[in-house]
């Protein structure tokens, strides 16, 4: 399957070696030069995963995320020149699935590349089963064959990462993960300063399945210890 990449950022000798490490895996590169364009290019093709940069005229990443947000759910890499914690976060915030800190390695953003495509695509999968994979804590359930989450009867929308972490905790119920454990099970790598990195999608969750996400029905924080699904 050739899967379409949109790569944005007002730097074109970076938007150039991505495309040429992205073809060389077998990926049709799609350019954009600021968020605006980038928009413009989603509305005309379909595009299987996003990487774009922070800072950019016209429409910065930042803004650009939260308006795709709004309407789409493909994988997004955000790209930045600053490496503080804050533009992490607030990357993460807005929606964004991963970040890598310029300059990178080339390699390496290709292997996180295959890794969200990967975990977007067995989130897509609807392949019919013969016994469905249906998940219940109280008022949540998860259908894992439709990939679809209801609260009380409402549907709930998560990104693939929320999704994975989600399902993980549920199947689960009762048993309290680690932050490095939940990071190395979704992310399938070495948990290393990811405190904030967890911490944000955990939120997010929240944000979504709870009605009072400061006095959590569902998903608990054990101090000192990681995260867990109540058993109800």
């Amino acid at each position: 399957m050739m899967y379409n990449i949109l790569v944005c950022d007002d730097d074109k000798e970076i938007v150039e070696a991505i495309e040429i490490y992205l073809s060389q895996e077998g990926y049709n590169v799609l350019k954009a030069y600021d968020g605006e364009e980038a928009l413009k290019l989603l509305d005309k093709h379909k595009v299987d995963l996003l990487i774009i940069d922070v800072m950019m005229p016209r429409l910065d990443g930042i803004r650009a995320t939260l308006k795709i947000r709004e309407k789409q759910n493909m994988p997004i890499i955000i790209l930045s020149a600053k490496s503080e914690d804050a533009d992490k976060i607030l990357g993460l915030n807005v929606g964004a699935d991963d970040y890598m800190t310029k300059p990178f390695n080339p390699l390496e953003l290709t292997a996180r590349v295959k890794s969200q495509l990967r975990r977007y695509t067995q989130l897509g999968s609807t392949v019919e089963k013969e016994n469905q994979a249906v998940y219940t804590v109280g008022g949540l359930m998860i259908d894992d064959d439709q990939k679809e989450i209801t609260v009380d009867g409402e549907p709930v929308k998560l990104t693939p990462i929320e999704y994975n972490i989600l399902l993980l905790l549920v199947k689960n119920q009762g048993k309290v993960f680690s932050i490095d454990q939940i990071y190395e099970s979704i992310w399938n790598e070495d948990a290393i300063g990811v405190d904030n990195t967890v911490a944000v999608h955990i939120r997010h969750i929240r944000e979504k399945i709870e009605i009072n996400p400061k006095e959590p029905r569902y998903l608990k924080v054990v101090w000192g210890v990681g995260y867990k699904i109540e058993k109800l």
